[in-house]
Order: C-alpha cells, then structure tokens, then sequence
C-alpha cells in the first residue's frame, strides 16, 4: 500500500528573512506548515543568533538547494571588540577581557589580511561533522576536535563604522566561510579579542533583498486569506520565486518539444553549445519550460543529471 503524501505539491523558492533566537531548522519548518508543502529544504543554515536571508526550497526546488549552498553569501556584522567568547558569538561564555587600543591604520591593515583567497581553520561550534557529529556538539562536551584549514576566498570586506567598542563590516565571501571565525582570528590580530554581536544574512547568490519575508508576514497572509475566505495559497503561491533561479547562473539550453519526452526518459540527445564538466540548465520549447540540469557526456551528448516532475491535473510525471 503506499504512502499517503503528506502536504500539497507546490514548487519553488521562499525567500525566508529569518529572525533571530530560531534555528533554521524550525524556521523551515514553519514555512513548510505555511505552504503545506509536501517537501522542503533550506540552502545553508543560520545560527540562532544571525538573521536574514534563508532561500526555502519547496517540492521539486530541493532538488536544485546544494547549488545555492554552494553560491556566494554577503552579510553585516557587529563585533564587539574588547571580549573574547568560547564561541565567537554572544551566545558564548567570556573567557578573555583586554583593552583595546589600536589605530585606525592598525584596523585597516588587519583587515586587508582576510581580503582575498585564505586559509579558514572552522569554529568548533560549527555544523561540519567529525566522525558523524556536528563539531558543536563535542564543544558542549568541552572536547577539542582536529580540524583543517579549508580555503575560502572574502570577495568584500568592507568597514563601515566603529562606534565605541562596536566594529561594523559588510562581508561577501565564498561558501563555507565562518563569518564569527573571521572576528575571533580579527580580534587576536587587534590584541584585544572580539566577538559577533549581530550578524544578518544580506545576500545568496544574486536573490534581491527586497523579496524577503518574515514569519510574522506570513502568518498575517494566512489570516487575511482566512478572513477573506480564500485559501491561504492564493496569498502565498504568488510569493514563491521559480526554482530555476537556484541555477540560474548556469548556461540554457534549449531543446525543441520534440525532444522532452526522451529526455525526461533520462536519455541523451544531441544540443549544441555544451562545454565539458559544465552542469547547464534545460529548458524546453518556445515558452522556454525549465525541466533540469543536465551536462555533455563522454560522447559529446547532453546527459539529464537532475530532472523535475512534471505534473499536470491529472498524472504525475518522473525523471530524476
């Protein structure tokens, strides 16, 4: 017998402005219950303490959402300056108090040091795994964990003010970069020690800032719609952005109608246009219909890597 789908079938991106003292995990969760979607994922998650973007990826979006973990993020943060934490944040314990009493060429000269390709040695209190289990949790056990510098490359590092104690920078950076590492390794350079006090997520990928919503707004869209008497999707769907914006970097190409069915067969056809090791996205026809990613095989063919369902009222079509 098989298994009753939970939630409807709805594809595509929310644009999550998350807020703070929420894992990301609870926060995707929320937006699921809202859409009533029968599947979701995020693209990259944020500590409780940081806010701001957080790309949801319902249905067949999921799909596409390493490829937006894998994208350039830019973010503002505070650091106070002064205080070391065992967690670089302020979610941390103290454990080091100093003066603070450089220049303000001491600063910009520190700062010129994360500019560029680096090498990053990440926070015990990060999500990566050792041995099946995220960092954090041996640093709760007071349990130091081996870990290698990885390279990340800091497109951005701008400084924007430093009032009092507070250093604030705008920061664009590659993936995998540990933004609350970069203020503990910038503190100890300054010789006074430094932890995030505010950290919001500004930008994924080239997704606008302005499409963002919160929770809160949300869940004001499903009482109107209840107030209304219309269901709540007709007040939320439009917020969805396509899911072949998770890709959107990648090079199309377009295939006439008369190829769709076998390559949703998962077969390869004949395109021109393809370069090798390249992942390019597949649309098809005239009204340029977005079905996957796909990338040349070793006979100079396009091989479908990753499909879409394609559904209609009345049969579900898969080629994954």
């Amino acid at each position: 017998m098989a298994r009753r789908q939970k939630g409807r079938f709805i594809d595509g991106i929310v644009l999550l402005d998350k807020g703070t003292g929420i894992s990301s995990n609870h926060a995707l969760q929320r937006v699921k219950r809202f859409f009533n979607a029968n599947k979701a994922g995020h693209t990259g998650a944020l500590d409780p303490l940081a806010t701001g973007m957080l790309p949801v990826c319902l249905g067949e979006a999921t799909k596409f959402s390493q490829h937006l973990l894998d994208a350039d993020k830019r973010y503002t943060v505070i650091a106070k300056l002064g205080q070391r934490t065992d967690t670089s944040d302020s979610d941390g314990e103290i454990v080091q108090e100093r003066e603070i009493n450089f220049t303000q060429e001491q600063l910009l000269q520190a700062l010129n040091h994360f500019r560029g390709d680096t090498m990053q040695v990440p926070s015990m209190f990060s999500a990566l795994k050792h041995q099946g289990q995220p960092l954090y949790k041996y640093a709760r056990e007071g349990i130091e964990v081996p870990r290698e510098a990885r390279p990340i490359t800091v497109f951005e590092l701008n400084f924007l003010g430093l009032e009092g104690d507070e250093l604030i920078l705008d920061i664009h950076c590659s993936k995998g970069t540990y933004i609350r590492t970069i203020i503990d390794d910038l503190g100890e350079m300054l010789g006074c020690g430094a932890h995030v006090i505010m950290l919001r997520r500004t930008q994924v990928a080239e997704y606008p800032y302005e499409k963002m919503v919160t929770l809160a707004q949300l869940e004001a869209l499903i009482e109107s719609a209840i107030e209304q008497g219309v269901p709540a999707s007709e007040l939320l769907d439009p917020l969805l952005l396509p899911m072949d914006t998770a890709v959107a970097n990648f090079t199309e190409i377009n295939l006439p109608e008369s190829m769709l069915y076998y390559v949703m067969q998962g077969q390869a056809v004949q395109a021109s246009g393809l370069k090798p090791n390249e992942l390019v996205r597949i649309t098809i026809g005239e009204t340029r219909k977005f079905v996957g990613i796909g990338s040349m095989n070793d006979d100079g063919q396009l091989a479908p890597k990753r499909l879409i369902v394609i559904r209609d009222e009345n049969s579900a079509t898969s080629a994954d």
